[in-house]
């Protein structure tokens, strides 16, 4: 008799609707709050149908106005609740950024550890689908700098389902970034599965000459970019990050130290990101594993440009490769 299995497929979309409803039915103190996410479901419909099923007082429509909705969220975790905030886009946060730098991210370390923000925040991140200005920007590096947060991004509907699960569970304020390029692509999800801690890098593809690093969006353009790479004899080995602070330096660096070479790949631009700290840490880790230099793969270090010109803009397989080359040119 065949094996049952609890697997289905899923876009990444439907899978963090699930991963929201699963919360909001497990635990009654979770709420979702938000521009939009109520009737609307949210602009990308990810909190679709939540509160015809579990109602407008723990499915909240909020005005627009994100320091309100951090402010908000701030105070009904103070009061027990576990809120999940959505910000509609990444460059709608700024205006609750003074709430999240300067009251969420320090109130546990204020209180000496005993106050806990149990706060989840939501933001659909970068390019790649042709929307206008402060709809397509990659900030995570201004979170991951700032003690006190945990900053997030899943690269598949799995891991979206089940690192959402655990950052809700999570006592710490948790920034969760979603590749909006991604919500439409697939991938097999199994709800009854136990997943791996959420702060740990992940081996999506094993290689011997060179690694490749990245998280959310540009897992994917990795993943190709190695199977383009095999065809001309080349192994390049994939890790997902998953988690941009805290970062798991030593997935890294035993990949590093096995293949001596290092590309990491983000949309966000080259200047100042996160990139730069991996490239830092593992020449510090693993100076004398290294056959080449860290290169670096990323946005360029300009405003976002217009919907027409993102793809000149975002890294993609052919800049990836090109890295590689120079990498293994050493």
């Amino acid at each position: 008799m065949a094996a049952t299995t609890t697997a289905k497929t899923l876009p990444m979309a439907k899978a963090l609707n699930e991963s929201l409803r699963k919360a909001l039915e497990t635990d009654p103190k979770v709420l979702i709050m938000g521009e939009d996410v109520g009737k609307l479901g949210g602009v990308f419909r990810i909190t679709d149908g939540l509160q015809k099923d579990f109602g407008e007082g723990r499915v909240i429509d909020t005005p627009l106005a994100e320091s309100g909705i951090i402010g908000t969220a701030i105070g009904l975790a103070l009061r027990g609740y576990r809120p999940v905030a959505e910000i509609q886009f990444d460059g709608f946060v700024f205006p609750a950024y003074d709430q999240i730098v300067t009251q969420l991210a320090k109130m546990h370390a204020r209180a000496l550890g005993k106050v806990k923000l149990p706060v989840v925040i939501r933001i659909p991140y970068g390019g790649g689908i042709g929307a206008v200005e402060h709809h397509s920007e990659s900030p995570e590096a201004l979170f991951a700098h700032v003690a006190g947060l945990k900053c997030v991004s899943p690269s598949n509907p799995s891991d979206a389902y089940w690192m959402l699960q655990q950052a809700i569970a999570s006592d710490d304020p948790v920034i969760f970034f979603e590749p909006k390029r991604r919500y439409w692509d697939k991938g097999e999800v199994d709800t009854e599965a136990i997943p791996g801690p959420l702060h740990k890098a992940a081996v999506v593809r094993e290689g011997t000459d060179l690694t490749l690093v990245a998280y959310g969006p540009m897992v994917k353009t990795c993943l190709e970019a190695a199977a383009a790479a095999e065809e001309e004899g080349k192994s390049l080995e994939v890790v997902d990050l998953r988690s941009i602070s805290p970062l798991d330096f030593d997935t890294v660096q035993t990949s590093v130290e096995k293949t001596g070479r290092l590309v990491v790949v983000h949309e966000a631009p080259v200047f100042f990101g996160s990139g730069a700290e991996l490239a830092a840490r593992v020449t510090e880790r693993c100076f004398y594993h290294l056959e080449a230099p860290v290169l670096r793969v990323g946005g360029f270090h300009a405003p976002y440009p217009p919907a027409r010109l993102e793809e000149e803009y975002l890294p993609n397989l052919d800049r990836v490769l090109e890295a590689v080359d120079r990498a293994l040119a050493y």
